[in-house]
């Protein structure tokens, strides 16, 4: 059963506790009093018996049943639809948690539908008890209560998102990696947060404009000019987390583009240092080269009269030359010659 709790209230002061919704109705309709109906997670028929007992607008009562509504005030004549994102924060998980409560209001009743486990309204609602000359005020003094209760449970979602921001700076200038998939987490999570609170200021001003018209205490005002601040104060905070880390991203950003310019100028620098080297081999080798051809081209040259020499110098009886009147100077010669020309043959190769 959804109904968690049901009270009949004459003059702030709770006269009956209905067990069903059909009882309900019959005594709200023998007295002149207020029902406050209390539902979690209600079905289609449970909202809908709600709707046709207190004429609710269909469009109302369809985002009463689909949930996940933004936070809106919308009034439908004498009827006030408020939709309130309440938040929670998990230390465990270090992230932040949101359900969502719509409130109905109008002469003689609220109702309200929570699909979430939190905000416990059963403590708002024993405060209210407690205060019979406040709830004597009626359904907005209600509508008052429930709204203190989600902006104040906002504040512990401050601190644990304040908290996680402090860390994310010192993740973020001590090199830590995974740095980046945290600020974006929680980027996301306290956009989530703007979109929970920035329609709540709207709507208590709009609260307030109307509260002439429709007749509601001075006093209550008051309260709803105080739940207003905190609104104020907690928007503020969410607006500067959000620029604290967007700029946190653009920080990293620059410094992961440092790191990979220093990755490669210095890899750059390194790769000069091996260029250098590699020329400083290539010319010590050329160098090396050349004085091969040298040596090569002077052995070649002094290798020709060493040729002659060795075979005139063998000792056959046999050999005309030996014996020759010419011989000597033809060998000479001969060995000149061969000497003079591979010197010419080298240098035109520029061996030499």
């Amino acid at each position: 059963m959804a109904l968690i709790d049901n009270g009949i209230y004459v003059t702030g002061q709770r006269t009956s506790s209905p067990q069903s919704l059909d009882e309900t109705y019959q005594q709200l309709r023998e007295c002149a009093g207020m029902a406050w109906i209390g539902l979690y997670r209600p079905d289609a028929g449970e909202i809908r018996s709600v709707a046709d007992e207190f004429s609710l607008h269909p469009l109302a009562v369809e985002d009463a049943l689909k949930g996940h509504q933004r936070a809106k005030l919308e009034r439908f004549g004498d009827t006030l639809f408020v939709v309130l994102r309440p938040a929670w924060y998990l230390d465990a998980e270090e992230r932040v948690e949101f359900g969502e409560v719509n409130v109905f209001i109008g002469p003689g009743f609220v109702v309200t539908v929570r699909h979430a486990e939190k905000p416990d309204l059963a403590n708002v609602r024993r405060r209210m008890e407690e205060n019979p000359a406040l709830l004597a005020l009626g359904p907005e003094a209600v509508l008052h209560a429930v709204l203190d209760e989600v902006v104040d449970a906002y504040a512990p979602v401050v601190a644990g998102l304040e908290n996680d921001i402090d860390e994310i700076e010192n993740q973020l200038f001590g090199g830590d990696p995974s740095v980046s998939r945290r600020i974006y987490q929680l980027l996301s999570e306290v956009i989530d947060f703007q979109r929970a609170t920035r329609p709540l200021r709207g709507m208590l001003e709009g609260l307030l404009r109307g509260s002439e018209k429709y007749q509601v205490d001075v006093e209550l005002q008051r309260s709803f000019r105080d739940v207003l601040d905190h609104v104020l104060r907690v928007t503020e905070q969410a607006d500067s987390f959000r620029a604290l880390l967007e700029n946190a991203l653009t920080v990293h950003a620059t410094l992961v583009t440092q790191q990979q310019n220093d990755e490669m100028r210095r890899i750059s620098e390194a790769g000069l240092a091996q260029n250098e080297e590699t020329r400083r081999l290539s010319e010590v080798s050329l160098a090396q080269n050349e004085e091969v051809k040298k040596i090569s081209s002077w052995a070649a040259i002094l290798f020709a009269p060493t040729l002659v020499g060795t075979i005139y110098g063998m000792n056959f009886d046999y050999m005309p030359e030996l014996h020759w009147e010419f011989g000597y100077p033809v060998a000479v010669a001969a060995m000149a010659l061969m000497g003079f020309g591979l010197w010419g043959i080298f240098k035109r190769r520029k061996w030499l």
